[in-house]
């Protein structure tokens, strides 16, 4: 089979090889790729000599900057937008406690055979007497067609040599809406302990892919029935599972999560917001007791999981910054727009709601509409009729009163210039009633509704001032 290789940068890859006198093949991803109608600036080529000879040589032709890695055997330069990495032809072995390979120089057939999975390990000759053949010993070709993703050979020994493995199974299977053959899933649940020797680093990577997938809830519970998901995010593990008591039942709440997550999928591709969505009931099994009348209840659920933010992010090697400040937001306050679409929507309660979610208010809105996964059409309508409530009621507000972000008119440094006082808890105190009052809409968010109540709770606790504003 002949495969239109028609980047420009072949033609000097085909002359540098065949001056060298060495076989050389595209392989991975950029061939994948290719047969998948998928974009790729990326190519791998494999050399049976050296590698990175034929990189030098590549440099001085093209006159670009060559990274050498003699670690690892590679050499890459970027032509353009294209990033080319060569690497010898190997093969690979490992002691079990390991993830480094005892690394010896191979043919063609070894470095294909050292490759994760068949749909990876093809590759294209670009020698000129056989340039664009296929080379697909282990019919990666046809497992694309038929979307499957499975080893080149035996699954325990592909995921126990190097068990990120198991986690690109899953996100290649996520990505690309593949199935995972039986025989390499297998290998995956027998094998899913190891993936402890990983580092979280790595494993995020993978973890984020999934997360940016179409589907992201194919990646997550092909890890929850592999046995992957409770050494990644046993957080989320431990909402799997349904306990009835009488009469009484609560819903599955990893499957609610992933319909949640599905569900904000088609909307964002906010990566954030669907870790968010991922989190949002995270407390709920801390926070899960009965009730004989009530049934079965999370209360606080929400407070709970902001809380548990911080340690999930900390031990994923996650963003510790303004990403993880969001998600945290977001699970503590999805519960707010869902009391409101269920009672009268007052202005405080709105007022409130846009004062702490500010700039985020529309992404809290689209992940509490993503949490609507009732079954029942009425009640679905219904709370979306009230969703549209509250944000009208948002907007009239935001436009009325100026609530988003807002800071009081009245700060702790000018209380204390007034009244002489030092830092203390009455400070406070009065600043907290200045921001109820323009919250609840007792007075307007303006200087002088918020300086004359400053005044009388000054007066309540009987300051007097010490100079005019």
């Amino acid at each position: 089979m002949i495969a239109p290789l028609k980047h420009p940068v072949f033609k000097h890859i085909t002359r540098v090889v065949d001056r060298l006198g060495v076989e050389a093949y595209a392989v991975g991803g950029f061939v994948r790729d290719y047969y998948l109608r998928r974009p790729s600036s990326d190519i791998d080529i494999v050399v049976v000599g050296s590698g990175i000879e034929v990189a030098e040589a590549l440099g001085r032709e093209l006159n670009v900057k060559v990274s050498i890695f003699k670690t690892y055997g590679t050499a890459m330069l970027r032509w353009g937008d294209t990033e080319v990495e060569f690497v010898g032809a190997r093969k690979e072995s490992y002691v079990h406690n390991s993830r480094n390979p005892i690394v010896e120089s191979g043919t063609l057939e070894d470095d294909q055979r050292r490759r994760d999975f068949t749909i990876n390990a093809m590759a294209w000759c670009v020698n000129e007497a056989r340039f664009g053949e296929l080379v697909d010993p282990f019919d990666g070709l046809d497992d694309l067609e038929d979307c499957i993703i499975r080893t080149p050979c035996e699954p325990d020994k592909t995921f126990s040599d190097d068990p990120l493995r198991m986690m690109r199974a899953v996100r290649f299977a996520s990505q690309l809406g593949f199935d995972i053959d039986d025989d390499t899933f297998d290998g995956i649940v027998r094998q899913a302990e190891r993936i402890k020797i990983v580092s979280r680093e790595r494993i995020t990577t993978e973890l984020n892919k999934i997360m940016a997938s179409p589907v992201p809830s194919i990646g997550i519970m092909l890890m929850h029935h592999s046995g992957l998901l409770k050494y990644v995010l046993p957080e989320l593990e431990a909402m799997s599972g349904v306990e009835r008591r009488g009469k009484h039942a609560h819903k599955d709440n990893l499957e609610h999560t992933l319909k949640v997550l599905d569900n904000l999928a088609k909307k964002s591709d906010d990566l954030w917001l669907r870790w968010a969505a991922l989190l949002h009931d995270i407390g709920k099994p801390s926070t899960k007791a009965y009730d004989a009348r009530q049934g079965w209840t999370f209360h606080q659920h929400e407070a709970v999981g902001s809380k548990m933010v911080p340690q999930i992010f900390r031990r994923l090697k996650l963003p510790l910054s303004e990403p993880m400040r969001f998600v945290q937001k977001m699970v503590f306050l999805h519960m707010r727009p869902i009391v409101l679409s269920e009672d009268l929507v007052t202005d405080s309660a709105v007022r409130r709601l846009l004062f702490e979610a500010g700039d985020d208010i529309e992404k809290l809105m689209m992940l509490c509409e993503a949490d609507i996964t009732s079954g029942i059409d009425s009640k679905v309508q219904r709370y979306l009729r009230n969703y549209q409530l509250v944000r009208s009621k948002l907007h009239d507000l935001e436009e009325r009163d100026r609530i988003r972000n807002f800071q009081p008119p009245i700060t702790g440094d000018m209380i204390m210039k007034i009244y002489g006082l030092p830092p203390c808890a009455i400070i406070g105190e009065i600043k907290e009633v200045i921001k109820d009052a323009i919250l609840d809409g007792v007075i307007p968010n303006d200087y002088d509704a918020a300086y004359r109540l400053m005044e009388a709770e000054a007066a309540k606790r009987g300051l007097t001032a010490k100079v005019e504003a």
